[in-house]
């Protein structure tokens, strides 16, 4: 099997949400700044740091911030791990395509002890360009060795990309992104779905 599922990371594999508003608002109390609501970051989430924290030289603590590798609040969605093992057992390849710098991103993966089950972690700064831009996801593809690949992922971000690099799209349905972000790809209500959806494709 020459296939290749490509995940999203906030919303899509880990639950970050509330790590991300601790080191958010860490950075605008910094800049005297009103701090932002769980319900305001998770929309925010998937646009990448600049969106979350504007003022200058914010971003960068931001990105340097340790929570951002797994906090004590991060955690893996319920039946993460079980899938990721069930797809490489069948022979899947297995990569990360996020708007997350790529330090983190490797980090907090490494921090539940799956880092090693992807063959690429394409980061936010790991390219010229981040999603919703295909060239994104093409890069990540390539650097995990190509073949059929599906994006699968929380935002309408990342069913963008899969559109732009003609590649079907399963939308998170679990993960923070709003229903109409699905666009017109299939929806997976739990990780217990994805299974069936990718094998569907």
């Amino acid at each position: 099997m020459n296939r290749l599922a490509v995940f999203d990371l906030d919303g899509t594999l880990l639950d970050t949400a509330p790590d991300i508003r601790v080191a958010a608002n860490r950075q605008l109390a910094l800049h005297g700044l009103a701090p932002l609501t769980l319900a305001e970051v998770t929309p925010m989430i998937g646009d990448g740091a600049r969106v979350l924290c504007e003022p200058p030289g914010a971003v960068e603590a931001f990105i340097a911030d340790p929570d951002l590798e797994g906090g004590p609040l991060t955690q893996l969605f319920p039946g993460v791990t079980a899938l990721l093992e069930t797809l490489l057992a069948e022979g899947w390849r297995l990569a990360v395509c996020t708007n997350k710098p790529v330090i983190p991103a490797r980090a907090v993966l490494a921090h539940f002890g799956v880092a090693e089950k992807f063959r690429a972690i394409g980061g936010g700064d790991s390219f010229p360009t981040r999603k919703p831009d295909p060239a994104h996801l093409l890069a990540t593809m390539g650097l995990a060795g190509g073949g059929r690949a599906v994006m699968l992922g929380d935002h309408a971000n990342d069913m963008l990309a899969a559109r732009g690099a003609g590649i079907p799209g399963i939308f998170a349905g679990w993960g923070y992104g709003a229903p109409h972000m699905a666009l017109d790809n299939p929806v997976a209500a739990d990780v217990a779905a994805v299974h069936a959806l990718l094998h569907s494709i």
